[in-house]
């Protein structure tokens, strides 16, 4: 169930038990291009609509969470995914440890029934639980895709034509129509040891096509806010537990979906940081804290690895006054992140 509070509740949240292992990851020409505008004015469109409390737009708006950082967004009819990762097959790293020559594979029957005709894919690093369906989504709906050069290489080594691929660096201000899309430059999470699972990025296309999770390197990450309509809603869109934190200065989204870190991380206050950055944003929701190896037709549990309390108490703590939606497989949002819906999902696999 949704759990939807301000910061100074205490929160009830999905829980569920996950076994203990060793982390390895944790935290987890631009083709055809679209017109850019100014960063500057942009933000300021987005903060007037904030002022003002949005406009038609944002009552035609509905978030779903993907499970993961992944997230369908619904705007007016028109479809944008970002780190849609649905296929959530075992690689061992919830048993004891992970298995970097585990197979890729991707389930159509899963991924068909969650992502509607999406028109966009944001990427934000090429890590096999944000890219691994990416390939067959951008091949049969074909979707445009926008995100690093990593991915660019990657997809097209898998068959994605690169025509259909937007090659951004952060600091890109998209006008697609009635979304907005800023690019934001990041940075990828790590570990007690300031590290994580497969750096290193693509400057040309690997030797052999992709096969394995070892064959997918961060590649570069990458954040986004998304706008809605004239005035908004926006949000802000993570897909690992770190941040510039000059890039996302000014950015003032309405939501923030921000992903939980792990225990060990090494970033440093990492949530007041980054709070004090997106100046105390009014709804913050965590992601990546839930076990990616299971099924989207259940109910979310936790990754043991990710301090989801600790990061909501932080949040209480730093914000008072934001409210937090704790989301869960089965609800649509609306854009104030309000259920709106329940969303009868197919059993997994």
């Amino acid at each position: 169930m949704t759990q939807d509070m301000h910061a100074s509740d205490r929160p009830d949240v999905p829980s569920g038990r996950g076994p203990d292992r060793r982390t390895v990851l944790r935290g987890a020409a631009l083709g055809a291009a679209s017109p850019l505008i100014p960063a500057a004015a942009a933000t300021a469109s987005a903060t007037a609509g904030r002022d003002r409390g949005g406009d038609r737009a944002a009552r035609s708006v509905s978030f779903r969470w993907l499970g993961t950082a992944g997230w369908r967004i619904d705007v007016g009819g028109r479809t944008v995914l970002f780190d849609p990762y649905l296929t959530r097959f075992p690689t061992g790293l919830f048993d004891g440890g992970l298995d970097p020559k585990t197979e890729l594979k991707t389930d159509p029957t899963v991924v068909d029934a969650h992502i509607g005709r999406p028109e966009l894919v944001l990427v934000s690093h090429s890590h096999w639980d944000h890219l691994g369906d990416v390939p067959y989504i951008a091949k049969t709906t074909g979707a445009r895709v926008i995100g690093t050069e990593t991915t660019y290489h990657l997809l097209t080594a898998l068959g994605v034509a690169p025509e259909q691929i937007s090659v951004v660096k952060g600091g890109e201000v998209l006008d697609i129509g009635t979304i907005t899309v800023e690019v934001v430059p990041s940075l990828h999470s790590r570990n007690k040891n300031c590290a994580y699972f497969a750096p290193g990025t693509l400057n040309a296309p690997p030797k052999a096509v992709p096969s394995t999770i070892a064959d997918l390197p961060e590649g570069d990450t990458l954040a986004f806010r998304i706008t809605a309509g004239e005035h908004g809603p926006s949000a802000f869109l993570m897909g690992a537990s770190d941040f510039a934190e000059r890039a996302v200065r000014g950015l003032r989204p309405d939501l923030a979906m921000i992903a939980v870190p792990t225990a060990a991380t090494t970033t440093h206050r990492y949530v007041p940081r980054l709070l004090s950055a997106l100046d105390t944003p009014g709804v913050v929701v965590p992601v990546h804290w839930d076990n990616f190896e299971l099924p989207l037709s259940g109910s979310p549990v936790r990754d043991p690895a990710m301090d989801l309390d600790a990061f909501l108490a932080q949040v209480a703590k730093e914000s008072p006054a934001t409210r937090i939606v704790v989301p869960d497989y089965r609800t649509v949002y609306d854009g104030e992140m309000r259920p709106a819906s329940r969303w009868t999902r197919p059993a997994g696999p």
